[in-house]
């Protein structure tokens, strides 16, 4: 089947890197803990193995929720905790990273059919001190919603110590520690972004994915709505969904249970490092939002159905061209979503990482079949002498468990 596995191999690939969630050295303690309905349509045996192999590759904790056809399996296999060995469970929360883009883009497309936003229309003209002069008027709402703004990511200047490469000599991880609790401002970011050279012209193809468009983004809402784009995204689409676990966190911690998450960062980190605890300022409407497993499936459902836009908006957040991926590599995206071609179908959704965790969740589009995966350690291809990661074992059994996860018995044709 054609479905990627993608090695995060930049730095700006932290926060939303396409095609798969990374990871650590394996701990002790492997198992499952699934709690699972009987689906003809889903392989029970074969996924708590897929489940297990990516664990035993070196993930310390994997979690998931499948869902076909109405019913429902989910999974867990290692450890929330490598210290105490407590076991991770498929209910708990995660920071889903880039994820949150969906979310963001949907609340803005509710604001384009209540004729506050119009798609084409510059940004300059809704936030002229933001995004000022001739750029502003160059680049639309819908560049930002695709990633075609030639807008480059802040995150390599928001984190400086973390050079381009893990393999360069003057690349250290203190940039890490030294904003474990800083409060940034989404201006700040934003302008480190138009301070940067620019990804590309306007509108050009391919786009570049860029987390400093979904800050900018957050914005316009804020903007339009007299109201912080986390509360408007909460209230209108979060509840909307009916969603009882998903939140932008107030705090540095995650609030209800959670699994420690462990950064590798390309072996820089060995042993890899707790960053659970960590202010999540510098990610914002772009990739701050905790949520679990089952709220994901369900958000997916929901908006893919059209009940979070409607139709019309849905059919322009499909609407894709060719973006280049933070990791040089070439992805199918729309408005905050990305479309995703398989042999058993095609896929809507998106993936996410933040330090120390990693997400992906999918929807077929004849909303089927469902899939969302975490896991609680990211990075952990180390790189070779040209500073490229190389592959790892938990590479191909994460692709394994997506193969599975997505098309079932069709999955014997995934090459890991």
């Amino acid at each position: 089947m054609k479905l990627r596995t993608v090695l995060c191999a930049t730095v700006a690939a932290l926060v939303a890197c396409t095609g798969t969630v990374a990871a650590v050295p394996a701990p002790h303690g492997a198992g499952v803990a699934p709690t699972e309905g009987s689906s003809a349509g889903l392989d029970r045996a074969a996924l708590r193995s897929a489940l297990d192999g990516v664990h035993r590759a070196g993930v310390p904790g994997v979690f998931a929720e499948v869902r076909d056809t109405g019913r429902t399996w989910r999974g867990a296999s290692g450890v929330a905790d490598v210290r105490t060995g407590r076991p991770v469970s498929a209910d708990m929360r995660q920071r889903v990273g880039s994820i949150t883009k969906t979310f963001t883009a949907a609340a803005v497309m509710q604001q384009v059919e209540q004729g506050r936003i119009r798609l084409d229309a510059p940004i300059g003209s809704y936030l002229p001190r933001l995004v000022p002069g001739e750029r502003g008027m160059r680049i639309t709402v819908r560049m930002l919603l695709n990633n075609t703004s030639g807008i480059p990511d802040y995150i390599p200047y928001a984190f400086p110590s973390l050079g381009a490469f893990p393999s360069l000599p003057d690349v250290t991880t203190e940039s890490l520690d030294d904003n474990r609790f800083r409060e940034f401002r989404p201006e700040e970011l934003i302008a480190m972004g138009l301070a940067a050279p620019p990804a590309g012209e306007p509108g050009a193809l391919p786009g570049v994915y860029s987390n400093s468009n979904w800050l900018i983004l957050g914005e316009l809402l804020e903007e339009v709505t007299g109201t912080p784009a986390e509360e408007y995204i909460t209230r209108n689409v979060i509840e909307r969904a009916g969603l009882r676990h998903t939140v932008f966190p107030t705090g540095t911690r995650i609030q209800g249970p959670h699994a420690r998450m462990y950064e590798a960062f390309y072996g820089l980190i060995d042993p890899p490092r707790d960053y659970s605890v960590y202010n999540m300022s510098w990610t914002g409407t772009g990739a701050s939002l905790v949520s679990t497993m089952a709220d994901l499936n369900r958000f997916y459902a929901e908006l893919l159905a059209g009940r979070i836009v409607s139709r019309a908006s849905l059919a322009e957040m499909q609407r894709t061209v060719p973006v280049r991926a933070l990791d040089g590599s070439m992805i199918r995206y729309g408005l905050g979503l990305h479309e995703v071609a398989t042999d058993c179908g095609t896929f809507w959704g998106h993936d996410g990482t933040v330090w120390g965790a990693g997400t992906i969740s999918l929807t077929r589009a004849d909303g089927k079949r469902q899939m969302s995966v975490a896991v609680n350690l990211q990075r952990w291809n180390k790189p070779d002498a040209s500073g490229r990661p190389q592959p790892h074992p938990i590479d191909g059994a994460l692709a394994t468990l997506y193969g599975q996860a997505q098309c079932g018995g069709e999955a014997a044709a995934l090459a890991p």
